[in-house]
């Protein structure tokens, strides 16, 4: 596997436009905005694919999530970053993301965009061991109990509570 640090990656500028490159781990020490893609799976109950982050990971560590998702590499499209994270973290093939909204997340120094999307899965799944240390699909009340309570990736906060404001819409 390669080592994350040292892909590279676009960086865009406040509106979404390519302005260099640069690799993962220097756009992370220099708070470089990129873009990354969130996809919410549910499977046909309605269930919602949530996961804890392993250690290892470089953004993060151990906090829970609830899209899979990530980097959009360089040259690569939303949407093929959408299909490729969400194979590559639930181990499946043949998902399809819809497409829902895109935003500029930005906490402290970071900031990347986000575009979001949405997926159904009615099989199996082998997450990637180098990437989830423990899932479970989960209701969306299971889903709000455990944000009242354990540690979620911030930027996964916001576009969930975007993600329920649009829903309520």
């Amino acid at each position: 596997m390669t080592n994350p640090a040292e892909e590279l990656l676009d960086i865009v500028d406040e509106h979404d436009r390519v302005i260099g490159t640069a690799l993962r781990g220097e756009v992370y020490r220099r708070g470089l905005t990129h873009r990354c893609v969130f996809i919410l799976v549910r499977d046909p109950a309605g269930r919602i694919f949530v996961h804890r982050r392993t250690d290892t990971k470089l953004f993060a560590p151990g906090a829970y999530d609830m899209f899979v998702g990530g980097v959009v590499g360089s040259g690569e499209t939303y949407a093929e970053a959408a299909v490729r994270e969400a194979e590559e973290e639930l181990g499946v093939h043949g998902i399809t993301p819809r497409p829902l909204f895109k935003f500029l997340f930005e906490q402290d120094r970071l900031s990347w965009w986000c575009d979001m999307y949405e997926a159904e899965w009615d099989g199996p799944v082998s997450p990637q061991e180098s990437e989830v240390a423990w899932h479970a699909w989960l209701t969306p009340a299971e889903l709000a109990d455990r944000l009242a309570h354990d540690s979620f990736v911030p930027d996964g906060r916001d576009a969930y509570r975007r993600y329920l404001d649009l829903r309520s819409a």
